[in-house]
């Protein structure tokens, strides 16, 4: 691979978080190589493997200065990929002497009581969020060891435009531009906090252009929680819509999952929807200075982009329909 002076920012993952990061990292003027599965485009700044092949994931983080592991597979893949995804990369990052800022989530947590903090109990109540606290432990050992400084930034449900894999997707879209009421999960008039995927993109490279956050645990900037309807309602004054929700109940998502392993993976993470769902990112503001993007900035950016992606004109308030 090409050898410059500038240090190399590796970025391993194309998703939701993985193609911003890039984008962001690239307007700032870094250099950037990103690592996906799949062979598309590849070249000096794209390349393509298994990253839990150990050889691959030496070759692709090769001459890097910091990794950002924003890979995540399927939810029923969980227990065979996992882990071993977090271990190339941390084998990488180790090889290439570079700094790790990993992406992480807030399943570890289990059933919250009260606003979730860097050092809350880790209490899981799922499979996945007993499989997340041993991925932490695995990150933060390597760096406790001295093998690789590790970084972990931990979002909640994330928000905003071009989401596969959110309370906002695609179904949901067209379900309330037809009129209908989008679909959510467990109490849509319960506080819960949502992250800005653009504060996800920024809050990585701020860890990852930085010497202060590593060998830590950090909550993303995330808007103080609101309901999911109220949130969905905000998109919909910004849409120029009346939108409204309506729960998806407990026994639907399990008969959805005889035949969706996906579905069949969501029942048991269902709880996050049941209670007060809170997150406490103090921390991260004192250390480097900025807060979550405010909700209504974040909610037009969205509508801006459906307006594109739907083709939409400006619509006149109509009542949802169940």
């Amino acid at each position: 691979m090409q050898a410059t002076s500038a240090p190399l920012h590796v970025v391993l993952g194309a998703g939701q978080i993985g193609g911003r990061l890039v984008e962001l990292l690239r307007a700032r003027g870094l250099r950037v190589r990103q690592v996906r599965r799949t062979a598309v485009g590849v070249g000096p700044e794209l390349v393509a493997g298994d990253i839990t092949d150990l050889d691959f994931a030496r070759r692709a983080t090769e001459g890097a200065a910091v990794v950002y592991d924003c890979m995540n597979p399927a939810y029923h893949r969980w227990p065979q990929e996992l882990l071993p995804i977090a271990r190339g990369a941390l084998h990488g990052a180790a090889r290439a002497g570079a700094r790790l800022v990993a992406l992480d989530c807030l399943y570890m947590y289990g059933r919250p009581n009260g606003p979730m903090r860097e050092d809350s109990p880790l209490a899981p109540c799922s499979k996945k969020g007993e499989l997340r606290v041993q991925l932490a432990e695995l990150r933060l050992a390597a760096d406790r060891r001295g093998d690789v400084p590790v970084a972990i930034a931990r979002a909640s449900d994330f928000f905003g435009a071009d989401l596969a894999y959110s309370v906002w997707n695609d179904r949901f879209f067209r379900r309330i531009l037809a009129g209908r009421r989008g679909e959510v999960f467990g109490d849509p008039d319960l506080p819960h906090a949502y992250t800005d995927v653009e504060d996800v993109a920024r809050a990585l490279a701020t860890l990852g252009t930085s010497d202060r956050g590593f060998g830590q645990v950090w909550h993303i900037p995330t808007p103080p929680a609101e309901s999911t309807r109220g949130l969905a309602q905000r998109l919909g004054r910004a849409l120029g819509r009346d939108v409204d929700v309506t729960s998806v109940p407990r026994w639907l998502v399990r008969a959805l999952g005889l035949a969706s392993p996906m579905m069949r993976e969501l029942a048991e993470m269902m709880y996050q929807w049941e209670v007060p769902f809170l997150v406490d990112d103090a921390k991260f503001r004192a250390a480097f200075g900025w807060s979550a993007t405010p909700v209504d900035e974040a909610v037009a950016r969205t509508a801006s982009w459906a307006r594109a992606r739907y083709g939409l004109a400006p619509a006149a308030v109509a009542p949802a329909r169940p």
